[in-house]
């Protein structure tokens, strides 16, 4: 059946930035279609509560409370999956984010902490999963990058410029490790996470993005898990390379900040 290829039995997967949001909801959904699972970011205590969802539905959660913004310890987590399932079959590179800020606020710095954040952290993480991936049946990569990694909007210099530049690392990394190891990532939209609660609470700032995305609707985390489920599994095993845009239609952006011009 067309469904089976959707299952992850017996896979294990790492997930970043699995305490809330897109890497909670897709701990999950790796887990509901069959993989064991790594999750790590900060804060233990939200990972315990998703490690219990995880195991409610049959599969085995590793927490890992790490700051992953040191590319050391993002590395750290495929010898994790090693150590505590024996393989590593799946990658997801969620973790990261830069808050807005004008071009002029934007230090070189600030640039490269964003950088640093968005693509080294996946770096070295990938690199490091992959002679795991290697020793067993190969293995996916899925790397989170933004709409505003292709789309120009003031404010976003620093997150857009390393989102598109993670964008590209996907499709230049999926040619270093074909055939046997897959990536692809999925340009993000709006979704309602604590990053978006600023909008999400306020219902006239809602109305106007929801109003601005041709789908009428701010996204779902499970919208973004959904899509990682299908890339990381059989479904998705003719495509790397790619940048899947998951973004409910949008050609330019949904949300101005409504800097000034200089």
């Amino acid at each position: 059946m067309i469904l089976d290829r959707f299952q992850l039995t017996g896979q294990v997967a790492v997930v970043t930035g699995a305490g809330r949001g897109i890497g909670a909801a897709t701990a999950v959904a790796l887990a509901e279609a069959g993989a064991d699972v790594v999750i790590a970011s900060r804060t233990r205590d939200q990972l315990e509560l998703i490690a219990q969802r995880v195991e409610a539905v049959g599969r085995r959660a590793h927490v890992v409370a790490a700051d992953l913004s040191d590319p050391a310890e993002a590395a750290s987590l495929a010898q994790a999956a090693t150590d505590a399932f024996g393989r590593l079959d799946i990658v997801v590179n969620n973790v990261g984010g830069t808050y807005p800020r004008p071009i002029l606020e934007t230090s070189t710095e600030f640039l490269e902490e964003a950088f640093r954040f968005n693509v080294s952290t996946a770096h070295a993480l990938t690199v490091a999963a992959t002679p795991a991936m290697l020793g067993g049946d190969g293995g996916a990569v899925v790397n989170i990058s933004s709409v505003m990694g292709r789309l120009a909007g003031r404010g976003f210099l620093a997150y857009g410029t390393a989102k598109g530049a993670l964008a590209q690392y996907t499709r230049l990394a999926a040619t270093d490790l074909a055939p046997r190891i897959r990536v692809n990532a999925i340009a993000v939209g709006s979704v309602a996470t604590s990053a978006l609660d600023v909008v999400v609470n306020n219902p006239e700032l809602r109305g106007k993005m929801e109003d601005a995305t041709p789908l009428r609707r701010i996204g779902e985390a499970e919208d973004i898990a959904a899509t990682i489920v299908y890339l990381v599994s059989r479904a998705g095993k003719f495509v790397t390379g790619k940048v899947f845009e998951v973004d409910g239609g949008l050609q330019t952006p949904n949300l101005e900040l409504g800097l000034p011009d200089l």
